[in-house]
């Protein structure tokens, strides 16, 4: 991956962790960067270490947090394009030798984010990008993620579901207002599944003991 291709290193503030942990109505864990904004300078994706405080592997280093392109990304889910991306996958070479190159980008930009958290190797995920590549496509919002994050011409699928959700987000404008509660006390609870597996696995620990 070249230089052009490297995500942004933006540290993120205090401001920006409060901001995503509205955005996703739990509290962000592990953010190293803020490698896509809004044109008013809130966050859009969150760069995440690949092994959280807690021990657990994290393959999503790109996770997308904004609300509205969120929205918009399932919205496609549900209208089937990822069947679409899969069937043409299996029939383009030239596509599936880019989708090829972006799985190696996001392998390439998950070892800066490693290095820049300290987190050191994570044998769990070695070789394992994320949202079904390099060889299908299992998940847009990681795909666009990735596409925020490291600019036009690394994820050619992520690239075009952007251009597919223009009806309802597009770079040029900012569309935060409203997408979530600004006035909300900030997310202190974290009930995700990775946490829950966290909680379960020491369970049976303690259990097996």
């Amino acid at each position: 991956m070249n230089s052009a291709e490297r995500p942004n290193h933006d540290q993120p503030s205090a401001h920006d962790l409060d901001t995503l942990s509205l955005q996703l109505g739990r509290p962000v864990r592990n953010v190293v960067s803020i490698p896509a904004r809004c044109v008013c300078g809130n966050p859009l994706v969150a760069a995440t270490a690949p092994r959280l405080s807690n021990g657990i592997p994290f393959p999503t280093t790109f996770y997308l947090t904004h609300p509205v392109i969120t929205a918009a990304v399932s919205r496609l889910e549900a209208d089937g394009v990822m069947n679409e991306m899969n069937e043409r996958l299996a029939v383009d070479a030239e596509l599936a030798a880019a989708h090829q190159r972006a799985h190696q980008s996001y392998l390439a930009a998950r070892a800066d984010i490693a290095a820049i958290a300290g987190t050191g190797p994570v044998p769990e995920i070695d070789g394992i990008s994320a949202g079904g590549m390099p060889h299908r496509v299992k998940c847009l919002h990681v795909l666009v993620g990735h596409s925020l994050a490291a600019g036009p011409g690394v994820n050619q699928l992520g690239d075009e579901t952007v251009v597919l959700i223009e009806p309802w987000w597009t770079a040029q404008r900012c569309y935060c207002v409203g997408a979530w509660d600004v006035d909300a006390p900030v997310p202190t609870k974290d009930l995700s599944r990775h946490v829950r597996h966290l909680g379960e696995q020491n369970q049976t620990e303690v259990t097996e003991a």
